[in-house]
């Protein structure tokens, strides 16, 4: 079992600078549940005043600019209650900017993929555990690798041994409900077309 730290005490001053930032929602589309087409969410935010609105896949990714800015827990607010007032939804997200988003791709190791062999999750942390401590509150096993980032937690276990993984034994938790998880390649692949946007 491996557990990483890693801080940057960058990270903060570069998110006054970001204007693009990322909507992560959290159990959009799932399991035939809260049900959003991302055609009328992206003219939903376009309509709350947010900029170059870009959708990926239908688990609720939204990149987006914004004029003025604003912290990233305060744009929270304001998506989330368009999309109650809207579809009547009471879903919660995280709203992350470009720089952090960068910050977090850095510190995940090449090698730490998603495909037939491995799997990679990001699990992006509400407030209430975004501190290293929150390595403390999982009980992962041999054959997890578990690395905190500040705003997330990078997951890395074998497909063969995903079983016997402790990632599964999060549903319920009350951690469970403040992240909002995303495999490595939807991660990778946001970070891509943050970058196409700069």
């Amino acid at each position: 079992t491996k557990m990483l730290y890693c801080f940057n005490s960058e990270i903060k001053v570069q998110f006054i600078k970001s204007m693009i930032y990322i909507a992560l929602f959290r159990g959009i589309n799932v399991g035939g549940n809260n049900k959003v087409e991302m055609k009328k969410l992206k003219s939903l935010l376009e309509r709350t005043g947010f900029e170059n609105v870009v959708t990926y896949i239908n688990s609720g990714n939204v990149i987006f600019k914004k004029s003025g800015g604003g912290s990233e827990a305060e744009l929270a607010r304001i998506i989330e209650q368009a999309v109650k007032d809207e579809f009547q939804l009471d879903l919660k997200i995280v709203v992350i900017n470009s720089n952090h988003l960068d910050a977090i791709c850095r510190e995940i190791p090449a090698d730490w993929v998603k495909n037939d062999e491995m799997r990679t999750d990001v699990l992006f942390l509400w407030e209430k555990y975004d501190y290293p401590g929150v390595l403390d509150i999982i009980k992962y096993k041999e054959v997890d690798n578990v690395k905190y980032v500040p705003g997330a937690l990078v997951w890395n276990v074998r497909e063969k041994d995903y079983t016997k993984s402790n990632m599964v034994k999060l549903v319920g938790t009350d951690l469970y409900r403040h992240i909002t998880i995303r495999n490595v390649n939807t991660v990778r692949k946001l970070h891509e077309m943050v970058n196409n946007l700069e």
